[in-house]
């Protein structure tokens, strides 16, 4: 009986099983879907990365995954790393250009203040709490939300506040 260590194929290792077509349009197909999903959640559920930020990073992760142990070999899963970097380049591309794929990948700012004054409905779709709003208002070193000209959920999560002027 004779124990072998070093026994690596390297062409087994790197061969491709699948379709590389196949592998490309599931790629493809799982970032866009994916990407309309989550545009469908409301803006703070990213956190603090950008929506197509966090899609990208959770696709290349669950593709690394797959290819140390769900695909056959390594090949397949950098034809899907690939596939997913590419769409990630196009749609940031096509965002730039395109006002239209801007409007559908970035979700626009949600004014929560309004003169001092809570719009408790845009709250409502962001799922933000008084207290919440209070936490980010105090982060931000401001005590009375009556010292707010406007505050918005911007498209990436975070909080913004516009001040009021004050004649000093």
């Amino acid at each position: 009986m004779e124990l072998i260590i070093l026994s690596l194929d390297l062409k087994e290792l790197f061969r491709v099983e699948v379709s590389v077509l196949e592998l490309i349009i599931k790629g493809a197909v799982i970032y866009l879907g994916i990407l309309l999903l989550i545009r469908l959640l409301p803006r703070r559920t990213g956190g603090e990365l950008a929506i197509m930020d966090l899609i990208f990073v959770l696709l290349i992760a669950e593709a690394a995954t797959h290819s140390l142990g769900g695909f056959s070999t390594i090949t397949e899963g950098f034809i899907v790393i690939g596939t997913l970097m590419l769409c990630n380049y196009l749609v940031n591309v096509l965002s730039f250009y395109s006002p239209l794929v801007e409007k559908f990948v970035s979700a626009p700012p949600l004014q929560i203040i309004k003169d001092g004054k809570l719009l408790r409905r845009n709250m409502r779709r962001e799922y933000l709490t008084e207290a919440e709003l209070m936490d980010h208002l105090r982060i931000e070193g401001i005590e009375d939300i009556n010292d707010i000209k406007s505050a918005y959920v911007e498209g990436d999560g975070k909080i913004s506040f516009i001040p009021k002027k004050t004649n000093r």
